[in-house]
Formats: structure tokens, sequence, C-alpha cells
């Protein structure tokens, strides 16, 4: 009899794990039917006429034509150079996320590996920048650059985004659980340099954290809205946001939805690009990045 109720129970807690992933895949394809749907509204709307944009569920026949409008003189008079925004805001966001990812790193590996009186103090005040919204600095930013004469510049969207205290703190966390301190006293009894230490072999250990930061911090930059409205006001140095913002805002007789919609899902590609070639960095720089238990 026990040998009986032992199986039936193993057989019934098979039963109730098997019940409970089938219910965990049921609500994960729910919620990733949910994410995935608005993007495939946005491609589908992207290859209609401005005439058809709604809730359809299969292609239209007006992508070409909406790609013609989209590259027409017109088009690039009244909102910007279209094409070229793309690139100004690829130069902008691959600039700012690399020197960003870099400094981070090399702020962190300094107060990670050396112990000096003023450690905690530095940890506390870039945790305090942290706090400090973007929006509270903004007019005296924006004075900054008109008195250094650097508006119309892409100077103030690349130079500031290098101090990112999240960065920061994740690449510290990182190195804390992932970067033994033995690796930088071997280094230096062997004679090395600290920039020479951080650069081939710290560095190559942060890759997969790297990797994280350059798709969290190229996106960012890439969707930065803000600081370009500031700065940007020459429509031959638009980026991607900017071009966005004059279509949403365009009166009736230039708006066309359709071209809006194209535009949108052109944006959208280099960042998917970045992050598919990223992306095998992300569940491995997360979990190693990780606060330790």
């Amino acid at each position: 009899m026990t040998g009986s109720t032992e199986i039936v129970g193993q057989e019934t807690g098979k039963t109730s794990l098997l019940i409970r992933r089938i219910v965990a895949y049921v609500v994960l394809a729910i919620l990733v039917f949910i994410s995935l749907l608005p993007f495939y509204l946005l491609f589908i709307n992207a290859t209609r006429d401005k005439t058809q944009i709604g809730i359809q569920w299969y292609p239209g026949s007006a992508l070409i034509d909406n790609f013609k409008k989209l590259f027409a003189p017109a088009t690039q008079t009244i909102f910007g150079n279209v094409y070229k925004a793309l690139l100004n805001s690829f130069i902008v966001s691959a600039c700012a996320s690399v020197l960003c990812v870099y400094f981070s790193a090399l702020t962190a590996y300094a107060t990670h590996v050396y112990h000096f009186k003023l450690r905690k103090f530095a940890d506390t005040f870039i945790l305090l920048i942290m706090m400090v919204p973007t929006q509270a600095s903004a007019i005296g930013f924006y004075r900054m650059m008109i008195s250094l004469n650097l508006i119309d510049s892409y100077i103030p969207l690349i130079i500031p985004a290098i101090a990112s205290p999240a960065t920061y703190y994740f690449m510290k966390q990182y190195m804390a659980s992932s970067l033994p301190l033995e690796i930088v006293e071997a280094a230096r009894i062997d004679g090395c340099g600290e920039f020479r230490t951080f650069n081939t072999i710290v560095r190559p250990i942060l890759k997969p954290a790297f990797a994280v930061q350059i798709i969290f911090t190229f996106v960012g930059n890439w969707n930065n809205f803000f600081t370009p409205r500031l700065i940007i006001n020459a429509r031959e140095k638009y980026t991607v946001p900017l071009v966005l913002s004059a279509m949403s805002h365009a009166g009736p007789v230039e708006r066309d939805v359709a071209i809006f919609y194209l535009y949108m899902v052109l944006a959208i590609l280099p960042v998917i690009v970045v992050y598919l070639f990223l992306s095998k960095f992300i569940i491995r720089g997360i979990a190693l990045g990780s606060v330790k238990g």
C-alpha cells in the first residue's frame, strides 16, 4: 500500500507540474502576442495607403509608393532629410553609447580596485547625480551650450551622455562578481600599467557587460528627444525623434500617416540590428552583473 501511495503521489506531482508548465506557456504566449501585436500592425500600416490606415491583418500594396513619398524632395523640405536623420541618430547613439560604456567601466574600475578615503563619498555622489532629473538642469545646460557656441552641434548630445550613473553601478556590480582583484595585482607585479591592465586584461572580462550596456545606452540615445529638441534647430541636423515629431505635428495638408508609419519602421530597424548582434550577451551579462547574495 505504501509503495502504491508513493507511485500515485509521484504521478499526481508530475501531472500537477505539467499543468503548471502548460499554464505558464499559455500565459507567456499571450504576453508575447500582446507585445508583438503593435509592431505587427505598425509594419502592416507601413504597406498601406493613408486612406487605409487602421487595424489591418494583411499587408497592403502601397509600400513602394510610401517609400517614394518618404524620400521625395517635398518631404525633405517639410520634415527634414529623413535619410540623413537616420545617419545622424546612428552617429550620435553609437558614439555616445561606446564612450558612455567605456568611461563608466573605467570609473567603476577605479572605485572597485583602488581603496582611497573618498571612495564611499564618490559612490554616494554618483548616486545623488542619478536622482537629479535631466529637466531640472535644462535651462543651465542650454545657457552653457549657447555660451560655448555649441547649438546645432552633436557634441552636447554625445559628451554629457558619457556620465551615466546607472551604467557605472551596473559595471561596478559586474566587477564585484566577476573580476578577481588578484588578476589586477598580478598584472601590476608584472609591470603592467593601469590603463594597459584595464584595456588588455579587464576589458575582455567585461565584454558581456559592455554588450548589455551598449544595447541599453544605444536605445536610450536613439530614442532621446528632449536634448536634441533643446539643442538642434537646423533641419539638416535633425535626429530621428525630431523628424517623427515634425511628422506627427504636421498640418492636415502635409500629414501622411502612411509615411509616418513607414519611417517608424525604418527607425526601429537599427535598434533591432544592434539588439540581435549583441543579444547573446544579455542573459549572461545581466546574471553576472547582478548583486551577489
